[in-house]
């Protein structure tokens, strides 16, 4: 794969172009030293044996000095192997020129490889010649009382041994010098392999891990492969730790509504065991014998209660259906005629109010959906209105229909919704007060926007609350059927507004609002 580039070369083409310089340049300095050290430290040896062969020719020839030719001394043992010896004239023209050989007798020199020997004179300097046939020697000339012999001795194991060293040598250092360079340049994928380990090492099955170690910013460069590497990582560890954070949220969720369950049980368990109380005390009187309690009261006591507690049990009966997501009936619900006749029966639930309806209809107000459950939306807020607020409170309901939707407002100017039990206010079992027992007459168990809320969601819609002293508003939001259009019965009747009023005698005002809906009691 092509290595990314972002304003630089990738670590690949680094690598190679940094060892390749490496290797150049050490490979050029170690034959440099090689050359100048190693040769100048084996030809000295070579020169010394080189001169000791030299003089040890010159005693032997020196013992015949009126033999110009004669080179038997080369016969005598302890020559070294390859010797090359020569008696000269004064002008030091080549007399007679010989070779020792190992376990053989000395070897004359052919004619060409004598001329190879000419120009040396006799002055103990040291000279390199490359004899035909024979390769490279070092050779002196030395003389003595008028005795002139010239010596060598071969040169060409020296300089295989100093070749040999210049490439180990030089492997050596080559090979020390891209370790540095390779280490230097895998050094940012250590660092992203150590903050992988330490990730490794962090108790993620456990989710307690709050931040993740990630990986240098300098190590992050998409120019090479381990910033590539690291890029990657750093994405992995966002991953890991949006994962944990989804897990703690859940976690979280979860003992939130296990929390909720907990409290729904208790007030559900309290709201039934109220009236199975009341049920079971009157029971008891009535079996202790008509004189401690009118049989005609213990009756109706009885009646009411097991009325609440019916209308309890449908209304958590109605949730769980809900909840279970149990399809609805679906039919064209008119939401202006259904809002009308709530209004109507609040009117006579509560002569005390103000009752006003608002039409604003810019299309037929036709929704799809359970008419029944529809109607006991618009109902329980328009009770939850009545129960909640005092005698002489405006109750306006308006509703609107336009851009395929239509919205249902019950607002009123009573004392408000707590500001604090506004986010809570469409959970069950929400009321104002946390005891068990509340003060407000005809108060029910909570459950009224509770179920306001789920049948709307039911139906697509959603449902809101804003709420401030001398101002609060219900708004609740359905999607219009399709079809629905300016032309029907409903839209030709035009907006408008009705604003009956029914005077209504004074009451003392209520300390607060409490938001849920009950029914009217029973008669």
């Amino acid at each position: 794969m092509n290595a990314i580039r972002s304003g630089g070369r990738s670590l690949r083409t680094r690598l190679l172009l940094l060892i390749t310089a490496v290797l150049i340049v050490v490979c050029a300095a170690m034959a440099l030293t090689t050359v100048l050290a190693q040769r100048a430290y084996l030809l000295g040896d070579l020169d010394d044996r080189v001169t000791d062969a030299a003089a040890r020719s010159l005693g032997g020839a020196s013992l015949h000095p009126d033999l110009a030719s004669d080179l038997t001394f080369l016969q005598e043992s302890g020559h070294p192997a390859g010797l090359l010896a020569a008696r000269l004239d004064a002008g030091g023209n080549v007399l007679a020129a010989a070779t020792v050989g190992e376990d053989a007798l000395p070897r004359h020199l052919t004619g060409a490889q004598t001329a190879a020997l000419s120009g040396i004179g006799p002055d103990g300097r040291l000279h390199t010649r490359t004899v035909p046939g024979l390769g490279t020697y070092r050779l002196t000339a030395v003389r003595d009382h008028g005795v002139r012999v010239l010596a060598g001795l071969p040169a060409d194991d020296v300089q295989d041994m100093i070749g040999g060293l210049v490439v180990i040598e030089a492997v050596a250092a080559a090979g020390a010098g891209c370790a540095v360079v390779i280490r230097r340049q895998l050094r940012p994928l250590g660092r992203v392999a150590a903050t992988a380990v330490e990730v490794s090492r962090a108790p993620l099955c456990r989710g307690e891990v709050s931040a993740l170690t990630r990986v240098p910013e300098r190590d992050t460069d998409p120019g090479s492969e381990a910033g590539q590497v690291g890029a990657a990582l750093n994405r992995m560890i966002g991953h890991v730790e949006s994962a944990l954070a989804e897990r703690r949220r859940s976690e979280e969720r979860v003992r939130r509504s296990e929390e909720r369950m907990r409290r729904f049980l208790a007030d559900a368990s309290h709201e039934l065991r109220t009236p199975l109380a009341s049920i079971a005390g009157y029971a008891e009187l009535m079996n202790r014998g008509t004189d401690r309690i009118e049989p005609g009261l213990a009756w109706r006591r009885v009646t009411a209660e097991s009325a609440r507690m019916t209308g309890l049990v449908e209304d958590l009966l109605l949730l769980a259906r809900l909840d279970d997501g149990r399809p609805l009936e679906s039919a064209e619900v008119d939401l202006a005629a259904l809002v009308a006749e709530s209004v109507r029966d609040a009117r006579a639930a509560g002569g005390g109010h103000d009752w006003q309806l608002e039409l604003r209809l810019d299309a037929a107000p036709l929704a799809l959906g359970d008419e029944s459950r529809l109607r006991q939306v618009v109902a329980d807020l328009l009770a939850n209105a009545r129960v909640h607020t005092p005698a002489g409170t405006r109750v306006v309901t308006v509703v609107e229909a336009r851009g395929g939707r239509c919205a249902v407002r019950v607002r009123d100017d009573g004392p408000g919704i707590p500001s604090g039990l506004l986010p809570t206010v469409f959970e069950r079992f929400t009321r104002a007060d946390a005891s068990r027992a509340r003060a407000t007459a005809g108060a029910g168990a909570g459950l009224g926007l509770a179920i306001v809320a789920a049948i709307t969601a039911a139906h697509g819609g959603r449902v809101d609350v804003r709420s401030e002293p001398g101002r609060t508003e219900f708004t609740v939001e359905l999607p219009l059927a399709g079809g629905s259009g300016a032309d029907s019965p409903a839209a030709a009747r035009g907006p408008r507004a009705a604003a009956d009023r029914v005077p209504e005698p004074a009451a003392p005002p209520s300390s607060g609002r409490v938001p849920e809906a009950v029914a009217p009691p029973p008669a």
